[in-house]
């Protein structure tokens, strides 16, 4: 089967490619060919070279002709046609357009945040455009491909795009794994043998059970300050309120329960996020043009130093800690995407937490509204479980964001700029009318783009 990846020169790349070389040891491999597509041609040069690298290493590690074979692609029909697997990874605007997402946000006085609050909802009106034109492109050039959405802001991104591909397009992430990992291992038991009881939306979920044995053994993981403490969501928010609620809440969720915290954290900055990681892949790109033989060497050196920082200002706001060993690996993201991969391919059934329309799975959304849930995942594509219902606070803030998601698609359905102005005014961490104004108005100077996405009062 061949794997198209839209944004193929993008930094996360050889994570994908590291568990495609892995799975290409086995008689039943997925993937014969991948094909990066990208629009600068730079970048994929660049990932390209530490493909060819990890290449190099997995023919002397293992003494045979490394599966799946590359090539890379700038014309987006060609890198469509006869895919059987289309991988979405792009990010509209590149580096710079998340910079300005963070720093209209935070002139406006808000949280300034790629996929939360005024960020995300600039990432998504500028995104939307171009997911569905990929979208439609798919289903003309490869009508039975299944698409794997990691585009963020990844709910609101599918959402959109299962407008035109229905149950075919799945979305990922790896934060909802990646805290149940923890909360297993702070239980000592193994993360493979554990279920989750998870629900929420994509950057907004939280952990509710974590079954093991028979038995549900998040309750003892609660009442257990020191194990609870021992990994980074514990640390994020407390044993304290984490008992309060009786749940474990998604990493982003810390921009919700403590947003003035994560606010002044941001203010205080000397530089955003996206301006640390413009630093960090600028220089990397750069060296490895200069030096492509050492281009593995580089990206994964930087890899390291962006994991290490990741949530920083997050973690200075929770009292400061650094990043568990384990939790550098990068490891969850590549992994939850083989695994929905090789569930549809083969037809091995998986019990996986991905992105779907909600088709009456979670009690209190429409059957459209894409929910981030533990879905049965196999040749059929991905179907919800049925779920508890989210408790009243939980269900509050689901709703309103799910309001802010409908009206971005709605914005970019029209043309308008009324519901716009909605989603801005409408999310919780913008604190008022006036505010979502500036904001709209601050992203409408701040993007050209954008103005002639949204043509309409």
């Amino acid at each position: 089967m061949r794997l198209t990846i839209l944004g193929g020169g993008g930094f996360r790349v050889p994570l994908v490619y590291r568990a495609l070389l892995a799975d290409g040891l086995r008689d039943d491999a997925v993937i014969t060919e991948v094909v990066l597509y990208d629009t600068d041609p730079r970048r994929l040069s660049a990932i390209g070279a530490v493909l060819e690298r990890q290449r190099d290493a997995h023919r002397t590690r293992h003494g045979a002709l490394p599966r799946p074979d590359v090539r890379a692609e700038t014309d987006l029909d060609a890198a469509l046609d006869g895919a059987g697997m289309v991988f979405s990874a792009m990010r509209v605007g590149g580096m710079a357009g998340r910079v300005l997402d963070e720093r209209v946000a935070l002139s406006a006085g808000v949280l300034g945040q790629e996929t939360v609050g005024a960020g995300g909802i600039s990432y998504g009106l500028r995104t939307l455009p171009v997911a569905l034109r990929v979208a439609r492109a798919v289903a003309e050039r490869a009508p039975e491909a299944w698409v794997v959405n990691f585009t963020n802001p990844a709910g609101l991104v599918t959402e959109a795009m299962s407008g035109v591909l229905g149950d075919r397009v799945v979305g990922i992430c790896d934060s909802p794994t990646g805290l149940a990992r923890r909360a297993a291992r702070a239980l000592r038991l193994d993360p493979a043998a554990v279920r989750a009881d998870y629900a929420g939306l994509n950057h907004l979920g939280w952990l509710r059970g974590l079954w093991s044995g028979g038995h549900d053994r998040l309750p003892d993981l609660l009442a257990d300050t020191e194990a609870l403490e021992s990994f980074e969501e514990g640390r994020l928010f407390g044993a304290a309120w984490l008992r309060a609620i009786g749940a474990l809440p998604n990493e982003y969720l810390h921009y919700y329960d403590l947003a003035r915290e994560a606010r002044a954290e941001a203010l205080d900055a000397a530089q955003t996020r996206g301006e640390q990681i413009v630093g960090q892949q600028a220089a990397f790109y750069r060296a490895a043009a200069d030096r492509p033989d050492e281009a593995f060497t580089l990206w994964d050196r930087t890899r390291v130093e962006r994991e290490a920082t990741y949530m920083a200002d997050n973690r200075r706001a929770a009292g400061g800690f650094e990043r568990a060993e384990e939790d550098l690996d990068g490891g969850g993201y590549e992994e939850v995407a083989l695994a929905v991969m090789r569930a549809v391919a083969r037809d091995e059934p998986a019990r996986l937490i991905v992105d779907v329309r909600n088709r009456g799975a979670l009690p209190g959304l429409d059957a459209d509204a894409v929910v981030e849930v533990p879905c049965l995942v196999d040749a059929s594509g991905a179907r919800p479980l049925a779920a508890a219902p989210l408790d009243g606070r939980q269900m509050a803030l689901v709703h309103a964001v799910k309001s802010v998601e409908r009206d971005v698609i709605e914005a970019v359905r029209t043309g308008s700029r009324t519901p716009a102005l909605r989603a801005f005014a409408t999310h919780p961490l913008v604190d008022s009318v006036a505010t979502a104004r500036t904001l709209l108005d601050g992203y409408l100077g701040a993007f050209p783009d954008l103005a002639r996405t949204l043509p309409h009062p």
